[in-house]
């Protein structure tokens, strides 16, 4: 088992006695009440917040997870751990608190500045290594070394003068972008209420409810176990927006049923590996990434969540396609019928999910911010418990507040540690680089451009977990997506000859050898290759002068969506495909057959993001939204049956190839003939398969 693994293994978190477990839950339950005060009340500057939000995770942090277990599974001495857990917070209080000595003091360290900077991201380390193995501390350490010691040494564009050890130290802990900064906020603020939020969802019963109504309403389709797997793990997404949680709490329950339809092991733990990997891109918390992606982008959270709806629904149609067709394709019956109606469910326990969710989207929509919808979302799964049959009682409540506080741990030391490494990518300027490099590998083309990411981001997913793998990429590389994104309305406008004389103008000085061919009119594909061909200098003013404002973070949106969307496939991609192993555990299948699988039926997490690309998927008012998803439904089903070789009936491979040609016309953007003829196509395919298609082959389950 990896090191990236293990953080899901529930063996490395420590076990207590009856009295020290209470006493753990009770600082559990202090640091989450302490969190919902300060969003109500804030006593404490952002700094402060931040600086004591690490520090009381941070010493939960080195409770929980041991430094060390032996062979033999004991842990290292309590002692040890705690001293260390200790040591950090309170050289994080201490930092918080030293700040305007320090600068009083001319920006200079004083001796117990130092010890406690060191002990501070020296910890920040350490705990980050505990919790989401190793890949991340030794990030750390390049990046801070980089910028002290060798990027002088090193040539080419990736060359830093370098900073003093002071100057690294300082801006580690007090910069924009540092432990303690935007990300850190992020971390003390909607992330940590939203999962608190999630955790009084499912402790009030809410996850037994999604599991009841997903049976009522797909247990008697066709491969109805399956597409219940899509369901839950969509609906649960909207609670926890962890990949690896949804498949552990609902995999329990879908998977066996999914084997007990007659599907196959893997594919089971593929289905419930990829609809779960689906939960982060579930509004309304779509897990830390929609509170980053906010951040970076100055967009309101309420308008990424709205956006991202429809193409998370298409997402768990991708799936549901796939569970379908392969029941269809190996003749499964549906399941029998077991008295479950959705009447029942949500007579037993919808209250407790629907109120809430309701009232958190309500406030949202009615301007409150994500940290005051989170809390009265909380009040709202209280009250709402009492109309069901599991009404949280105090002691309810408390436990609530301590799973998700324990739920909290792994994901406020992440993402305050990864601060070190934004950090260092903002100071030293990686991120300007970085996207330099991938505008020029690319040529100006967006979809190669995509391909570039999402090779990065499997490559960084298999070390880093979804949020870091996100944060660090949208850093590097969604200034060039979003750049070649805006280019799109640079090239229509000089197309139709609609530039205005200042962006001739600097045309004409910026690249006068295309003089002769700026004086006629070009075809779309003359302005196309023109602009694709500009240097940065000449292509940055120009899009600024071009581009009006609304287009612009419409193309940023895009380019962070595309980002997040991508850096989803580490889930279920092997070889490190964690949502697809904890599946294939619960399956009792091979792991990495089961990572195949999932990766095959994830293929949404790359078709979608084309399309936030180069249509209006995201940007475009509701209609154009609908007429884009529309066609996309159409044309992923028709790519599913081609990978399948089955619709109703299976069939051969020229009706494969058929297929995946509709199915890519269906998706063509900004062609709605083209895209016209892609459905016809489909349908005609859909009703030739169940009029003439072959025989189905025998039945594979009971």
């Amino acid at each position: 088992m990896s090191d990236i693994e293990k953080d899901h293994d529930s063996a490395r978190i420590r076990s207590f006695s009856g009295s020290a477990d209470m006493a753990l839950s009770v600082v559990c339950f202090l640091i989450a009440i302490g969190h919902i005060y300060v969003a109500f009340d804030p006593v404490l500057s952002e700094l402060q917040r931040n600086g004591w939000h690490f520090a009381g995770f941070a010493a939960l942090a080195a409770v929980l997870y041991p430094m060390w277990r032996g062979r033999s599974g004991k842990a290292a001495p309590l002692a040890l751990d705690l001293t260390l857990g200790i040591a950090v917070a309170a050289s994080a209080v201490w930092l918080t608190l030293a700040e305007n000595a320090i600068y009083d003091r001319g920006v200079k360290l004083a001796p117990l500045d130092w010890i406690a900077v060191s002990v501070c991201v020296l910890g920040a380390i350490e705990l980050t290594r505990r919790v989401a193995g190793i890949i991340i501390p030794i990030l750390i350490i390049l990046a801070l070394t980089y910028v002290a010691f060798w990027g002088q040494f090193i040539g080419g564009v990736f060359a830093f003068p370098g900073l003093s050890v002071e100057t690294v130290a300082f801006r580690s802990i007090y910069g924009d972008d540092a432990m303690f900064g935007t990300i850190a906020r992020i971390s003390s603020t909607y992330v940590f209420l939203f999962i608190i939020f999630g955790a009084f969802l499912l402790r009030s019963g809410a996850g037994e409810f999604v599991i009841n109504m997903a049976r009522a309403v797909a247990g008697k389709l066709v491969g109805g176990p399956g597409i219940v797997a899509v369901i839950a793990s969509g609906l649960t997404g909207t609670i926890s927006g962890s990949a690896v949680a949804n498949t552990a709490s609902t995999g329990v329950i879908t998977i066996p049923l999914m084997k007990r339809a007659g599907f196959k092991s893997k594919f089971a733990g593929g289905v419930e590996a990829a609809a779960s990997t689906g939960g982060q891109l579930m509004p309304p918390i779509m897990g830390a990434g929609a509170f980053v992606m906010a951040s970076f982008t100055q967009i309101p959270y309420e308008t990424i969540v709205a956006v991202a709806a429809l193409p998370a629904l298409l997402y768990f149609l991708s799936v549901a396609f796939f569970v379908r067709i392969e029941a269809r394709r190996n003749n499964l019956a549906p399941m029998p019928d077991e008295g479950q109606t959705l009447g029942s469910a949500f007579r037993e326990g919808g209250a407790s999910f629907i109120i809430p969710i309701c009232t958190l989207i309500a406030l949202l929509v009615s301007g409150f911010t994500p940290t005051y919808a989170a809390v009265f979302g909380i009040l709202a799964v209280i009250g709402s418990s009492w109309l069901t049959k599991n009404p949280m009682n105090p002691k309810a409540v408390f436990e609530a507040f301590v799973m998700g506080t324990k739920g909290m741990v792994l994901t406020a030391v992440l993402l305050c540690a990864v601060g070190l490494i934004v950090n260092v990518i903002a100071t030293a300027g990686v991120g300007n680089t970085f996207s330099l490099m991938i505008a020029s590998w690319a040529g100006g083309n967006i979809l190669i451009a995509l391909v570039l990411v999402a090779l990065a981001s499997l490559i960084l997913g298999m070390g880093l977990p979804v949020t870091a793998a996100y944060i660090v990429l949208a850093t590097l590389s969604a200034p060039a997506l979003s750049g070649m994104i805006s280019d799109q309305f640079v090239i229509a406008q000089l197309a139709a000859g609609a530039l205005p004389d200042a962006a001739n103008a600097i045309l004409m000085f910026g690249v006068p050898e295309q003089a002769e061919m700026l004086n006629r009119d070009l075809t779309q594909s003359e302005a196309s290759t023109l602009i694709r061909s500009l240097p940065l200098e000449v292509a940055s003013p120009l899009r600024e002068l071009v581009v009006p404002p609304e287009v612009a973070t419409s193309a940023l949106l895009s380019a962070h969506m595309i980002i997040f969307w991508l850096s989803q496939d580490s889930n279920v991609t092997p070889p490190v495909a964690l949502a697809a192993f904890t599946a294939a555990a619960i399956a009792k299948a091979p792991a990495m057959a089961t990572g195949v699988e999932s990766w095959k039926l994830a293929k949404g997490l790359y078709i979608v993001p084309v399309l936030f690309a180069y249509t209006p998927f995201l940007s475009g008012d509701w209609l154009a939204m609908l007429q884009v998803f529309g066609f996309a439904v159409v044309g992923v089903y028709a790519l599913s049956a081609g990978l399948q070789g089955c619709m109703e009936r299976p069939f051969g491979w020229i009706m494969r190839i058929i297929c995946f040609a509709a199915g890519f016309a269906c998706l063509w953007p900004e062609a709605l003939m083209i895209n016209l003829a892609g459905v016809a196509v489909v349908l005609a395919i859909l009703a030739w398969n169940i009029r003439f298609g072959a025989p189905r082959l025998a039945q594979a389950g009971t």
